[in-house]
């Protein structure tokens, strides 16, 4: 049955098929293996049923800030930041890209979003300092990754749903993994500039200066605190939290006097258009989630793992072997949807954290996203530096293995991904 249903999809998938349209065929399909007769009562049931969460509501949400905050003029205000902060340096600009991305994943949450904002602006001033197009590309594709890690997250939120994990848990987790991976991409900047022998790009900033771009960036810089705090602090919920954050966005852009009326209907039109795509990927697949679940395959996956229950770590490395080759070939939200149901019990088993397993999912799943074939990231990434999408394939390898020496950081030592939910959760 799962090899059948497997193929059905790729196909559907290699035909052009809107990949919900892919999946619900392919859950017809495994309806068929299990009970035709419960096509008509159990698949609009599941596929409603599968978006029908409160919770949920705060991707929409999330999403509209970041749009909000891309017309309002507040994303320039943390570039301007990250440019006084890191910009003196050498390679300075790539410097920049990575700290703008890690400012810009406090309100967004979404890899795609953070590749389409920076790199029309990025690139450009990347390839004047001396970058070559592909590493420039390359690496505004490789620092989106930090956006799904730093809190908000939409596959955090997503995990959360499936799982009943602790959303602001989560959220804190993945604050120290994020910032790893901001480390670990400024330094291999670090070393492409010094390989290439960049000049250092100006003078390190008077504290007059930053404390004059901390000022104007303050109003974007407290949307993160207020996302993270009040979910913490138990003052909002998460769906709550994406709301207020949303508000407050647009109020500053209101009164600071970026935004727009026409823009705003913009943001709120842009924001429509990824959340019914999401939603309808997210119900399609919950729709195959269930029937997997149905014919006891996570049961069957536990067994299959069992030899294995004793080492939390060997489960781990499985799991996101699994989770990386998954997602080069399946959308993210499908495979998060489709695989952690399937995972939360192996790791059960092994003992491992549920906000733990979490982070790492969720990062495996975020690694997919500039990886060939279908690497979301890179496609946009390479629209936006006008490049050839293959010369950029045969570029992202170096960013991905950074992104996996990351990941196993934190298999190997899971206090990295636990210390702050044990402390302030």
């Amino acid at each position: 049955m799962i090899m059948t249903m497997l193929g059905v999809f790729l196909i559907h998938v290699l035909l052009g098929l809107p990949l919900f349209l892919s999946l619900l065929t392919t859950a017809l399909v495994g309806f068929m293996f299990v009970d035709p007769a419960m096509i008509p009562r159990m698949m609009p049931q599941q596929f409603f049923g599968g978006i029908n969460a409160f919770s949920l509501m705060a991707i929409p949400l999330f999403i509209l800030a970041g749009n909000l905050m891309n017309v309002s003029g507040l994303t320039e205000r943390l570039m301007g930041l990250a440019r006084l902060l890191v910009g003196h340096m050498r390679g300075g600009m790539g410097h920049v890209n990575v700290v703008s991305s890690i400012f810009f994943a406090g309100v967004n949450g979404s890899a795609v979003a953070d590749t389409s904002a920076l790199g029309s602006l990025l690139v450009p001033a990347m390839e004047k300092e001396g970058y070559s197009r592909a590493f420039a590309a390359g690496l505004t594709a490789g620092s989106s990754l930090i956006g799904p890690i730093i809190p908000p997250s939409i596959f955090m939120i997503l995990y959360a749903s499936l799982t009943n994990t602790s959303v602001g848990d989560l959220f804190l987790a993945g604050v120290i993994p994020g910032l790893l991976l901001g480390v670990a991409f400024m330094g291999m900047n670090a070393w492409y500039a010094w390989k290439k022998r960049m000049p250092k790009s100006g003078q390190l900033p008077s504290a007059k200066a930053l404390g004059i771009a901390t000022v104007v960036a303050l109003p974007a810089l407290i949307a993160p605190v207020i996302i993270v705090a009040g979910i913490v602090l138990g003052v909002v919920t998460p769906t709550e939290s994406g709301a207020l954050t949303a508000l407050y966005v647009a109020m500053c852009g209101v009164v600071l006097g970026g935004l727009k009326f026409t823009q705003c209907w913009q943001a709120i039109k842009d924001t429509a258009r990824l959340t019914s795509a999401i939603f309808l990927i997210m119900a399609a697949s919950a729709t195959i989630s269930w029937l997997l679940s149905y014919a006891q395959v996570p049961q069957q996956f536990v067994s299959l793992l069992a030899p294995y229950a004793e080492s939390p770590i060997i489960i781990l490395l499985l799991l996101s072997a699994i989770t990386f080759v998954t997602g080069m070939f399946m959308e993210e939200v499908s495979a998060l949807m489709l695989l952690t149901p399937i995972f939360a019990p192996v790791a059960m088993m092994a003992g491992i954290d549920p906000v733990h397993l979490g982070v790492i999912i969720t990062l495996n799943i975020t690694i997919a996203l500039i990886t060939p074939p279908m690497g979301a990231c890179v496609f946009v990434a390479a629209a936006v530096s006008r490049i050839e999408i293959v010369s950029l394939f045969k570029t992202i390898w170096p960013f991905v293995l950074t992104a996996i020496a990351v990941l196993l950081l934190l298999i190997f030592f899971p206090s990295l991904t636990l210390v702050l939910p044990r402390i302030l959760g």
